[in-house]
């Protein structure tokens, strides 16, 4: 009897030092899981705020009678994004995927668990930034409506889907590309590249601007109205990407500050090769063009920022850089009019940024079989991004009876003609009476 109290009572104090063990390695749990959170949405948060330096970016390129309109446009992205992708975008790109190809379950969510609401709102922000990039590009003709409809079809169908066969699923199975070991980060070609396509059918069914291209084909530069917008929007977008990259860890952890550290290194790269070419050229140093470079740099190692070496970031930067500088002029050649060069900055360093993730790989660089899957990524990225895109814009111009704005419209502006408001009212004295006597309408 004696043998069995001790027995018993041994067990019991084996019980008791265990579930004393374990509450604290619960809490250590807890405790990280809380700071994952804390960092994602923090992260989500400045991407978000990346909206802001799009919308400063793209309002100080155009005339600045068509400001309001381009930020009319950036507004609704946002808003767009977050409702669309929550209905039906974060279904198709992460829920069940057994195919390969799309998801079939979480279609507007109503229930899940803590972690997945925070992964959710994270993405939801990718979302929005992709669907944005086609906003510039576009400014100063499209149609607001059709602009708002297409933002709809990027937001729910071209990103997402695509996003599911390099990133699906956060539940059951994984998207083809993703199988294959397609490398892309936080997004060179999931995020900007199919943005970047998004925009190049977008200007190629719109056409270029009234007096962008002569008769004789010889382009001429309708410059932008606020410089120092264009520039606040460079400083933010560069701050926000640190949020892009860094929170894609989504955890908090040591590996961020090697992220940060080669997005940073890649802009500085991007503006100093610019600046160089521009030098040796004997070119002068623009403002504008050296953000994008920036910009094209932040792009380029999006894909690769956690899987290659500072040096490494620094030679996607100077590419990127490079890129910046020399594809414009062949877009101008081509006659395509695209106002913030989007095509050039996100399609074209998004492809160099995926390429040089595969190239400059970690332990395993200039693998050929790493790069042939990489190769696969940005061409199907351009199949899909640019293919459903025009056929898209086409759609959009036969259903809405064009989706250009009329000839009369495009040279008062679209601050006027598509919202009766004008950004700078004080200055713009010859059509002000015509929009108070049209507001007194509405």
């Amino acid at each position: 009897m004696l043998k069995i109290m001790i027995a018993l009572g041994s067990v019991f104090a084996t019980q008791q030092i265990f579930a004393q063990s374990s509450a604290p390695l619960a809490s250590v749990q807890d405790l990280q899981l809380s700071l994952n959170a804390v960092w994602v949405v923090l992260g989500g948060i400045l991407v978000f705020f990346m909206q802001a330096g799009f919308a400063l970016i793209e309002s100080g390129s155009v005339r600045s009678k068509n400001t309001i309109n381009v930020l009319m446009k950036n507004y609704m992205d946002a808003c767009i994004g977050g409702l669309v992708f929550w209905l039906v975008g974060f279904g198709l790109m992460f829920g069940v995927n057994t195919t390969g190809w799309f998801g079939w379950s979480h279609f507007a969510s109503n229930q899940l668990d803590d972690w997945h609401w925070t992964l959710m709102f994270f993405q939801m922000m990718f979302a929005a930034t992709a669907t944005t990039i086609a906003s510039g590009a576009m400014a100063e003709r499209i149609h607001f409506v059709a602009y708002v409809v297409s933002a709809c079809v990027v937001s729910g169908l071209i990103y997402p889907i695509f996003g599911s066969w390099a990133w699906g699923s956060m539940f059951e199975g994984e998207g083809w590309l993703k199988s294959l070991g397609f490398i892309d980060f936080a997004g060179s070609t999931v995020v900007h590249s199919i943005g970047g396509w998004v925009a190049l059918a977008g200007i190629v069914v719109l056409g270029p601007r009234l007096g962008r291209f002569t008769r004789d084909g010889k382009a001429h530069h309708l410059p932008g109205h606020n410089m120092p917008l264009i520039a606040l929007g460079g400083f933010i977008l560069w701050l926000a990407w640190f949020g892009f990259n860094a929170a894609s860890t989504v955890e908090a952890n040591v590996r961020i500050g090697k992220i940060a550290l080669n997005t940073h290194l890649a802009a500085c790269a991007g503006a100093v090769m610019y600046m160089i070419l521009a030098l040796l050229r004997g070119k002068a140093i623009l403002i504008r063009n050296t953000i994008n470079a920036s910009l094209g740099g932040l792009v380029a190692i999006t894909a690769g920022c956690a899987t290659m070496s500072p040096i490494f970031a620094v030679v996607s930067g100077l590419v990127a850089g490079i890129l910046v500088t020399f594809v414009p002029l062949l877009m101008e050649k081509m006659k395509l009019d695209d106002v913030v060069d989007a095509v050039t900055v996100h399609g074209v360093c998004g492809v160099w940024g995926t390429l040089a993730a595969g190239l400059f790989l970690e332990n395993n660089m200039f693998d050929s079989t790493v790069l042939a899957v990489q190769m696969i990524g940005v061409i199907v990225a351009f199949m899909w991004g640019f293919g459903i895109a025009l056929i898209m814009f086409f759609i959009l111009h036969k259903v809405l009876g064009g989706l250009r704005v009329s000839t009369q419209h495009e040279q008062r502006g679209l601050d006027y003609t598509e919202h009766a408001e004008l950004s700078y009212p004080e200055f713009q004295k010859e059509v002000t009476f015509e929009t108070e006597s049209l507001n007194k309408r509405h």
